[in-house]
Order: C-alpha cells, then structure tokens, then sequence
C-alpha cells in the first residue's frame, strides 16, 4: 500500500464506524487526511487519537451534507484556495429505519437530501481539484440497499431510495469521467460490525465464516481497489459473507 503515502484524500462521515477506520488506517499508510462529519466533537477527538498513533493530526471540519448551501460553500472555498486532492470518499450516509408512517416529511427529506444531492454537489465541487491530480480516485460506500431485489431488513423506504440514488450517482459519474483520470468505484457492503482499529486485539481477532463483514473487511478491499494500477478500474465491489443468500446480479 505504499501507493497511499502521502495521498491527499478527503473522507465524509469520518467521526465514527466505518468512516472513523478509514481515517486511522489510512493515516497509519501516511495519508494525509481531511475529515469531515456533521458534529465537531468526535471528529476532534478522533484527530487528537490520530495525533497521538501517529505524530501527525488531520486536518477536520463539520460539514451536514443534507444543508446544501453549506456545501456548495465548503467546496466553493476549496476551490478557492486551490486545496490539493487525490482521494475522495463518500462515506457519509443518513441512516433511517422502519415504516413511511412513522417519518415525518421533514426526515425523508434530510435522509434523501444528505445521502444523494449533498454527495452529488460535495463531488461536483471537488471535481476540478480532483482532475488536478496525477491519479484521482472517488470512492463511494453505497449499500446492498443500492441494489435491485434487495430485503429492506429494516431499512426505511426512503433510506432504500437514497442509496439507488447513490449507486446511479456512481454510475453517472462514472460515465461522466470516462477518460479524465478520474477512477470511479462503488462498493457495495452488506450490515457491518463496526470494529475500530484504535483497538488493535479486537481489529486483528480472527473471524470465523459465520461473522458479519466488518469496517476492517470494507477498508481492505476499497484499499484493494485504490491499490491497482491506473489502467485497472473496479467499477463496482459488491461484498456478502460466506452464508450469505444474497446473490447480485
């Protein structure tokens, strides 16, 4: 992985679970690291733990990808002070369980808002940052949700609509940016067990085939593909565990 060194990649939803092991994996490689996530504290703490691992502390900022006009600012900014940047990581995503009827429109909205056109207008704005770089890549984390056929498994509908949204997103883009340099991959994690590298027995215990796909399984494979060389493009990663009864297609 010594291809990751000294990357400058840009992950949302970077305080906690699978977007907080990012940070600290990719920050062990030598990264260099910009966070985000829509409240501060965490992020901050998560920083100073990375300081403390690894001598140097990332940059963060709280940014809410469902409040657009943050947004379309944020990435305004950045381009304004021509920020460097390698990797992007959608990570981010509103999650929202149970029937219709028990959200209130304002809810469908945030988590529809958040996970589609927050991701959509964070990317665009990176875009010419991104198209800078000798090897760009974006990453998103959509869901088997983003699938056809899939159960909700508790999933609420407008959740379910949210992460299709991702996955045409990602298509989109990927068409869009067809011979720019920019690579444009999906992957496509079932539930995840969140374990956090920070705890080095639990990240490093062996699992058994009955074991869920955990945050340490979903970082070595978008590692895998940011990993190939230039002509190798994953478009898509779709992960199930080994008695899984999901079958892609």
């Amino acid at each position: 992985m010594n291809d990751i060194k000294g990357k400058r990649i840009f992950i949302t939803g970077a305080a906690r679970g699978l977007g907080a092991a990012f940070a600290v994996i990719l920050a062990d490689l030598g990264a260099k690291l910009y966070l985000t996530a829509r409240n501060i504290e965490p992020l901050s703490a998560l920083a100073e733990s990375i300081r403390l691992r690894t001598g140097t502390a990332p940059e963060y900022h709280a940014l809410d990808l469902a409040d657009l006009s943050q947004v379309t600012l944020f990435a305004k900014k950045w381009r304004d002070e021509k920020q460097p940047l390698d990797i992007l990581i959608n990570n981010a995503a509103t999650w929202l369980s149970g029937p219709m009827e028990s959200h209130d429109a304002f809810a469908i909205q945030q988590t529809i808002t958040a996970n589609v056109t927050g991701t959509l207008l964070l990317t665009r704005g990176m875009l010419p940052l991104l198209k800078a770089s000798p090897a760009a890549d974006i990453l998103n984390i959509v869901s088997i949700s983003g699938m056809a056929n899939v159960p909700l498994q508790g999933a609420s509908v407008a959740y379910l609509a949210s992460k299709h949204g991702q996955a045409g997103l990602t298509d989109g883009l990927r068409q869009e940016l067809r011979g720019t340099g920019v690579r444009v991959t999906a992957i496509y994690p079932p539930n995840i067990e969140d374990l956090s590298p920070l705890h080095q027995k639990e990240w490093d215990e062996t699992r058994d085939r009955t074991s869920w796909i955990t945050t340490k399984d979903v970082v070595g494979t978008a590692l895998g593909a940011l990993s190939r060389a230039r002509h190798v493009h994953f478009m898509s990663v779709l992960m199930e565990t080994a008695t899984s009864n999901f079958h892609g297609h």
